[in-house]
């Protein structure tokens, strides 16, 4: 899809997701509140450090949103909700917010259910983000003539991915699902696979294997700008990019070749 396509659905996504968390906004705070999709930015309300929290979809619709707004932002928005003086942001006053995101996030996943088919939201403080790939879409937050706060909603590629493909409830009647049946894999939800990142690979004969030492150098056959691949048990399920989260590795889904079910039913 174009960057232009892309953009349409990102914002027809944000608008959704704009009115769920105007609806629970307004039902925490007992009083009316609105949120929308402004064409650009307001950046004069940006004030302290970032806040980043990660929604998680998966189901019908899969993939990464995560959302953007600043320290003093959340202050005054659990103040005017709570109607509580908040003068400093802690984990608890992030909790909270928290809270009330994947409420608004429950209220999406219910508004797309018909046409996007059933989804569910998970929402968590999410740290050392790299959001330059990803496609910001703001947002403005606000309570009656109040000054509004620039919140921005960041699409990673795979939920852009989902979006820009037809709606689940669109589909052809025809179509044919994925067998799963004889699997019965309702039973085996819970069992624990193991998956493992290849950053490329590299042939060596066997005098060059019994060389390697400390210090030894293997060149791999992949770019430093190719993407990750992500295995189970030894077969391409996905690809990404390398990030870091909490000091640990991990990978950023960008692409996935097939629906990964189809690999446990072979």
């Amino acid at each position: 899809m174009t960057n232009s396509g892309n953009q349409e659905a990102a914002r027809a996504f944000a608008g959704a997701f704009a009115e769920a968390l105007q609806q629970e906004l307004t039902r925490t705070a007992g009083r009316p509140w609105q949120v929308k999709v402004p064409d650009s930015p307001d950046l004069n309300t940006r004030q302290g450090q970032p806040i980043h929290y990660r929604l998680t979809l998966d189901g019908a619709l899969r993939g990464l949103l995560f959302i953007e707004l600043y320290e003093q932002q959340v202050k005054e928005l659990v103040s005017k909700i709570s109607g509580e003086v908040v003068s400093a942001f802690d984990q608890e006053r992030g909790n909270d917010l928290g809270e009330l995101i994947l409420a608004a996030g429950i209220e999406l996943s219910a508004s797309l259910a018909a046409q996007r088919g059933a989804f569910t939201c998970a929402v968590e403080v999410a740290h050392e983000l790299s959001l330059g790939s990803m496609l910001p879409i703001p947002l403005s937050v606000f309570e009656a003539d109040e000054p509004p706060m620039a919140f921005t909603l960041y699409f990673e590629g795979q939920l852009l991915s989902a979006l820009a493909g037809p709606p689940q409830a669109a589909a052809s009647p025809g179509r044919p699902k994925a067998a799963l049946d004889p699997l019965n894999l309702d039973l085996v939800l819970d069992v624990e696979l193991n998956v493992s990142l290849r950053f490329g690979q590299r042939q060596l004969p066997l005098h060059e294997v019994l060389e390697l030492v400390s210090g030894s150098v293997v060149e791999l056959d992949r770019q430093v700008d190719d993407p990750v691949e992500l295995l189970l048990d030894g077969k391409v399920i996905a690809r990404g990019e390398a990030v870091i989260v909490d000091g640990n590795y991990g990978l950023r889904v960008t692409e996935i070749p097939q629906p990964i079910a189809t690999h446990l039913t072979r």
